[in-house]
């Protein structure tokens, strides 16, 4: 029995070394594994990228980490020798890493130790123009700081930051700026438009738009050649991964992108935790993340302040994206935290070839422009769909917490017009292949407090938005639940209060079920357009007998009380 007893104990030592010893990437499968369990979809496991244990110094192939001295040829040759040895990790030391563009290959780790910062160079000069795709349409545009086509098993890793000299590249506008900012930006050099409202940061920035159009509208497509002269207006992306599998992104801060910050594209296997995201608040087109046309996605534990739309989903735009006809599908967020953005959690409006297959939960939203952002427009086509959002909580949303907008024109929300003024201004045109779909939405657990409008749907004439539902909501807001050309949608268990108007505004919406809804005192509904009917209410106190309002065109039997 004592041999027994000996041999267990040493058998159970044995299993703890084994345990304690196991590589971080059997940690992070089995989190990432535990993460895409009991979905609401089918959905691969994505792999967590392995790498030898080999290490490559920066510092060994030349590089100084001063700021000043450019280590471009350094990174090269560290990740060549690492690729040509089987990979491995490329490893920055703590230091200011000076740099032009850093192109991936597999089965490179590109690990960043605690006080590390990659600094990307400031000189235009260093990025020559590439084929892209930016804004869900290919054309040129200056090769990334960071990128990679075509790879497999890569990785970032690590503590330090990655730094895209973002403020070389960008216009900011003078109204999102306090005077003194704005007069130290001008004395900083660039130039300022003749309207004094945008400063550029070179005269070929600020012309390139009014140029391009130009060189586009003379019946040739322009080549590099051409494209010289609006060199400086095509700011990339700063992290670019195309076609690439089974790819990690763990730890580093990245931030101060010339335009969106990280944009998987066609990528497949994705995970993505423990990553901080920052831009200023005021950067234009400054995404955090936007997963384009990406399959199995898993992006946890992050955390994004940025100045534009904080985590989106995109799949394309209009005929290109439709014609490409690759969904974003099988993703999972979660635990994720977002301050400024645009929007915290947000599809489109780039989705033509399609997104399907999503699952958001646990994540906090703080000041986001808008909490939960859909949103496309006609032309785009595309089906939005099998969509789970749950246990989302926000605060101080400064337009809605939730928002569904098919008109959307390029604005941001805060500067874009009423969804009343968009309605009445509608009219039905053709349903066609260029007619976007949103259909089978789930919301549950969906907490604000504080927002204008607490929830906003609005699809199109021709195709309302379909099977959207709305369980367990709770929300303080001055504007409720508005819908327009909606259909099939569900209201279950909610509490909205509102400091203005109805909780709930109805106009062309049908077949709408509100069951269990408290919304304290005053105008429980009001109701307009001709199309609104099949409404019925459960188990929902009414504030006395004029708790609901009917418009002109709504027959009063278009709503049921049970």
């Amino acid at each position: 029995m004592k041999k027994r007893s000996q041999w267990f104990i040493v058998l159970v030592l044995a299993l703890s070394l084994i345990a304690v010893a196991q590589p971080p990437s059997v940690k992070i499968q089995d989190e990432v594994q535990s993460y895409c369990k009991d979905l609401p979809f089918n959905m691969s496991v994505p792999a967590i990228p392995t790498f030898p244990d080999r290490d490559f110094n920066i510092t060994k192939f030349g590089a100084l980490g001063d700021g000043l001295h450019s280590n471009t040829e350094a990174f090269r040759r560290a990740i060549e020798e690492c690729s040509k040895a089987g990979g491995g990790r490329v490893v920055v030391p703590s230091g200011m890493w000076l740099t032009g563009p850093i192109t991936m290959r597999s089965n490179v780790n590109l690990h960043l130790e605690t006080g590390a910062l990659i600094q990307f160079s400031g000189n235009f000069d260093e990025y020559p123009l590439v084929d892209a795709t930016y804004e869900g349409q290919p054309q040129l545009r200056c090769t990334s700081p960071l990128n990679g086509n075509r790879l497999e098993n890569i990785a970032v890793t690590g503590e330090g930051v990655i730094d895209g000299a973002g403020e070389a590249w960008r216009p900011v506008k003078k109204f999102k700026m306090t005077a003194t900012e704005w007069k130290e930006l001008v004395a900083s050099g660039g130039v300022v438009d003749p309207s004094g409202s945008t400063w550029w940061p070179s005269e070929q920035a600020m012309n390139g738009e009014s140029n391009l159009r130009k060189l586009r509208e003379s019946g040739k497509t322009p080549g590099k050649k051409e494209l010289e002269v609006v060199r400086d207006y095509l700011r990339p992306v700063m992290v670019s991964f195309v076609e690439c599998r089974n790819v990690l992104l763990d730890g580093p801060t990245f931030q101060n992108s010339p335009a969106w910050n990280i944009h998987p594209l066609l990528c497949e296997n994705v995970v993505v935790r423990n990553i901080t995201v920052r831009n200023p608040w005021y950067s234009q087109n400054g995404d955090g993340i936007d997963l384009e046309s990406c399959r199995n996605v898993v992006l946890y534990r992050s955390n994004f302040d940025v100045g534009d739309d904080a985590i989106c989903l995109k799949s394309g735009r209009d005929e290109f994206g439709r014609k490409r006809g690759r969904a974003t599908e099988n993703v999972v967020i979660a635990d994720c935290v977002v301050y400024h953005g645009h929007g915290g959690f947000t599809i489109g409006s780039e989705m033509s070839g399609g997104v399907r297959n999503i699952k958001v939960v646990n994540c906090l939203f703080i000041g986001t422009d808008v909490g939960l952002r859909f949103k496309s427009t006609r032309g785009r086509g595309g089906v939005v769909e099998n969509i789970h959002i749950s246990d989302v909580v926000m605060k101080h949303i400064p337009t809605s917490a939730i928002d569904f907008n098919l008109y959307y024109g390029g604005k941001a929300p805060t500067e874009d017009e009423s969804a009343e003024d968009k309605s009445s201004a509608a009219k039905e045109v053709p349903v066609t292949e260029q007619t976007p779909r949103f259909r089978d939405i789930y919301l549950k657990n969906i907490s604000c407090t504080g927002a204008r409008d607490a929830v906003i749907l609005q699809g199109l004439p021709e195709m309302p938005l379909s099977n959207i539902s709305l369980d367990h909501v709770t929300m303080t807001a001055t504007k409720g639940i508005s819908m327009f050309d909606a259909k099939d949608v569900k209201i279950t268990n909610s509490r909205v209060l509102v400091s203005s108007g109805p909780a709930i505004l109805l106009n062309q919406t049908s077949k709408l079920s509100v069951v269990g809804f408290e919304y304290g005192r005053g105008l429980l509904m009001r109701l307009a357009g001709n199309k609104t009917k099949d409404i019925e209410i459960k188990n929902t106190k009414l504030d006395g007998e004029r708790s609901i309002e009917f418009g002109r065109g709504v027959s009063k039997d278009a709503v049921r009380i049970k």
